[in-house]
Formats: C-alpha cells, sequence, structure tokens
C-alpha cells in the first residue's frame, strides 16, 4: 500500500535501480508510486529513461533521457532536489529540478514547477518492476513489466544529491 512506501515529497529524494540491460534494449517500470491521480514513475521506454510526475491529475511533467540506456549492468539514477518551498494551504508541493543519470552521467532535466502536496496514489500504492493499477502517466499501459534484469531499487531521502558543478554553472547562465 501506498502508506508503506518512503515519503519523498517536498524534500530532496533519489532512486536508483541498479539493472542489466539485455542486448535487444529493455523498457517497463522500474519504481512507481501512485496512479492517475497522483503519483510519479520512473521507467524506461523506447529504450530511454524517463520519469514522470502526475501532479494531482492536473498536470504531467516529464524528462526523458537524451541518450538511450547502452546494453549491460548499469546504475539508473533520478534526483529530484527542491529549489522552493511548498505552499499547502493552496495544494502545491515543492517545486524542484528532476534530473536522469545513466551511470553518474547527467543525461537529462526538466524544472517542475509544482509537484504533489501531501499524499500519492489514493487509487494505486508502490510497485516496482511493474505498475498494476492506473498508471500514473498514460505513456505506457499495465502492467509494463520491466524487460531487463532488476537487481535492485534504492530510494534515498538523506539529501545527498550528485554535485555536478559544469551542469550548475549552464543551469545558471541559462536564467541569465
Amino acid at each position: 500500500p501506498s502508506n508503506a512506501a518512503v515519503r519523498v515529497l517536498n524534500r530532496p529524494h533519489s532512486i536508483v535501480a541498479d539493472v542489466e540491460i539485455p542486448q535487444e534494449g529493455a523498457e517497463g517500470i522500474l519504481l512507481a508510486h501512485g496512479g492517475n491521480d497522483a503519483g510519479y514513475s520512473f521507467y524506461m521506454k523506447d529504450g530511454k529513461l524517463h520519469w514522470t510526475h502526475n501532479y494531482v491529475a492536473k498536470e504531467i511533467y516529464h524528462v526523458e533521457s537524451n541518450e538511450k540506456v547502452p546494453e549491460g549492468r548499469h546504475k539508473l539514477r533520478f534526483e529530484f532536489e527542491v529549489t522552493g518551498k511548498p505552499d499547502l494551504m493552496k495544494g502545491k508541493g515543492s517545486p524542484g529540478r528532476a534530473q536522469l543519470y545513466i551511470d553518474k552521467k547527467l543525461v537529462g532535466q526538466i524544472e517542475v514547477p509544482v509537484t504533489t502536496p501531501l499524499a500519492l496514489g489514493l487509487g494505486s500504492g508502490v510497485t516496482c518492476g511493474v505498475a498494476h493499477g492506473a498508471p500514473v502517466t498514460n505513456d505506457y499501459q499495465p502492467p509494463f513489466e520491466f524487460t531487463g534484469i532488476l537487481y535492485s531499487v534504492t530510494v534515498d531521502v538523506s539529501g545527498e544529491l550528485i554535485k555536478d558543478d559544469e551542469a550548475e554553472m549552464r543551469s545558471i547562465m541559462a536564467r541569465q
């Protein structure tokens, strides 16, 4: 059930999937929490890494890797860096920066202006390697079972994120 999951709302967090990708590639859910009412999904599709956040069925935020995940064993990582405070009275969770990594190489990022504030997955719980129930996004259909080897998935809420000084400088310069 949803309340058995690590609470990632309104805080920095990362998800790391230790996977093995076969020669023909892989697709499917790495970790999903929630459903079409609110939630997030970390998955592979068309050879690429994806993360989607469903903000209370009002808005979908999505980032896709700019390259395919190659054959072999890899650490696929999603990071959420909080960039502002939540406004719970207005139903808005913390904004942040969503980043995707393949073996510590940044391969995609977006700014997420608002996230789900209080609860994920009233209609669905937490799943790993497969997504039963209502999907977080229409980008896939359940059960969307992962077709590679999934050794482990770790959710970390310690706040320790990968520091990429070059990417940070590019982000600062882009805002100028």
